[in-house]
């Protein structure tokens, strides 16, 4: 069997590290906002590039609590991208504000610059782009925007962490980004766990309290607040991979290559890498006309593979009724037809030619 992300072959790379910073942790009970948490967040901020970063249980907390922050609330509009995983725009909903689903560019799959700019209105307060699969959207372009316009821009890191774009880090350049520590990601826990970032001493004082009951003092609690606390185990695991994670991602854009050129003279399209950013590829999504055909040859070799995502976010259930005169071709068109192959650093060039062998004999 292979599977999309092989989480036990970084594990044995890790083990004895890991396992030492979980037994030290034991032994010391210091379970809650602890030693490892406090250096997680002062090195993720030292990587990144940016002043403050902020441990939350979850990259959906990371997206929610960054718009609390940065005043987004009750029937403000927030432009986003339908084509996503759905915490995206749940956040914009746990604040009270309305998602504006805008199309995508046909080539990165990201939030499409012109497309923002024509779904502006005086309710727009803010910007949401998601580096959607690992490659950054055009933030030059999108910080014009949101410049020119006066609007807030939190960026949704949560598959993109380690891209950078102009020689920034995504989540860098907005007001706040959120990233997500999911198993799979690039930079993964061993469960749910999530980061805010920002250069804004305010927004990061903020932050402090919404994620720990409102409380900056101990038992003094100034506004609501969330218990949204990054756990102090995993922050032991995420410390240990993130001294890794461009050599994680170095590996991530060498099975991503190596896929590109061995698929190239097949009936697909395989990803784009617009040059603007550095793509660190969370995921090898291609286009494929013969998708389910594709994806049952593999499944038959035990080979794994997955559709992120076959729903546009205006088209499911739960927003279908409020978005259903919202038309996105290019978003609906790509979502029929895409699906990702397994990728990971320890992914070999061997097993990748095994899995193009497969699609091969079934598009050649």
């Amino acid at each position: 069997m292979i599977p999309m992300v092989n989480l036990k072959a970084q594990y044995a790379e890790i083990k004895d590290e890991v396992e030492r910073g979980l037994i030290e942790t034991i032994e010391n009970c210091s379970f809650i906002l602890g030693p490892n948490v406090q250096a997680f967040e002062k090195e993720a901020a030292a990587y990144l590039g940016v002043k403050h970063a902020i441990g939350v249980a979850s990259g959906t907390d990371a997206l929610h609590l960054a718009l609390i922050a940065e005043g987004i609330g009750a029937g403000d509009e927030v432009i986003t991208t339908a084509f996503t995983f759905i915490a995206t725009a749940e956040a914009i909903k746990y604040v009270g504000a309305i998602p504006v689903f805008v199309d995508i560019d046909a080539k990165t799959f990201n939030i499409a610059p012109d497309a923002i700019a024509k779904a502006i209105t005086p309710k727009t307060k803010a910007v949401m782009p998601v580096h959607l699969f690992g490659q950054p959207a055009d933030m030059t372009a999108i910080k014009a925007l949101c410049d020119q316009h006066n609007l807030k821009l939190i960026e949704d890191c949560c598959q993109s962490f380690g891209a950078t774009i102009n020689g920034q880090q995504t989540g860098a350049i907005g007001h706040a980004a959120g990233y997500s520590f999911f198993p799979s990601k690039n930079l993964g826990a061993f469960g749910d766990g999530g980061l805010v970032v920002t250069n804004s001493d305010e927004t990061a004082e903020k932050l402090k309290m919404l994620h720990n009951h409102g409380s900056a003092v101990r038992y003094y609690h100034d506004v609501v607040g969330y218990n949204s606390r990054l756990d102090e185990m995993q922050a032991v695991i995420l410390r240990a991979k993130l001294k890794r994670i461009d050599q994680y991602n170095a590996g991530r854009r060498h099975v991503g290559r190596l896929y590109s050129e061995l698929l190239a003279d097949l009936p697909l399209t395989t990803p784009f890498e617009d040059g603007l950013g550095e793509h660190v590829y969370h995921q090898y999504t291609l286009l494929c006309e013969r998708r389910d055909e594709v994806m049952a040859a593999l499944q038959a070799k035990q080979i794994g593979c997955a559709v992120y995502y076959p729903v546009p976010l205006h088209r499911q259930n739960v927003f279908k009724d409020d978005y259903a005169a919202v038309n996105l071709p290019v978003t609906e068109a790509v979502a029929a037809n895409c699906f990702s192959l397994p990728i990971c650093p320890f992914l070999e060039d061997d097993t990748v030619r095994e899995i193009v062998a497969v699609i091969r004999g079934v598009l050649a």
